[in-house]
């Protein structure tokens, strides 16, 4: 999705909840779409900041928060409390995999999961609305590092 049309989405979201468009808003919506990483709020309090001064770490916290309900962000979590934000208006679903020596994210997706969630829920009678499926361990070069040569 190109971010001219997530901009006006984001605008009628905005609208259903009585709020209006800010330049700040709209700045924290082109930065998110600006990058395919993964980032912090704090990243992007770090980023807006660049560019407007007066963006206040609270207006970054609340903007992401409503680009999360709107669908337009989805987060993972970290531990220690860090969630990370990824754009995902226009981009087809995925899994993580998270590495916990160096914190590389790898995206994957996996027909047979997704296959498997379904079933699983079709046995339980339970209606999916969304997922997330993060897997946390070693990417092959932590993995290696750690490895203890056998003598």
């Amino acid at each position: 999705m190109q971010p001219a049309q997530a901009l006006k989405r984001f605008e009628q979201f905005l609208r259903t909840r009585s709020l209006r468009m800010t330049n700040q808003r709209k700045e924290i919506l082109q930065l998110a779409w600006a990058t395919h990483a993964h980032f912090t709020a704090e990243d992007m309090f770090s980023w807006a900041r660049a560019r407007d001064a007066s963006v206040s770490r609270a207006t970054v916290y609340r903007t992401l928060s409503l680009l999360v309900e709107g669908r337009f962000l989805a987060t993972i979590e970290r531990g220690h409390g860090q969630t990370l934000y990824e754009h995902i208006l226009g981009h087809r679903h995925h899994d993580h995999m998270l590495c916990l020596g160096c914190g590389r994210i790898i995206e994957f997706l996996s027909e047979e999961i997704e296959r498997l969630q379904v079933e699983m829920a079709a046995r339980h009678q339970f209606q999916i609305q969304r997922h997330t499926l993060s897997l946390e361990g070693l990417c092959a070069r932590c993995h290696a590092q750690t490895a203890v040569p056998v003598s």
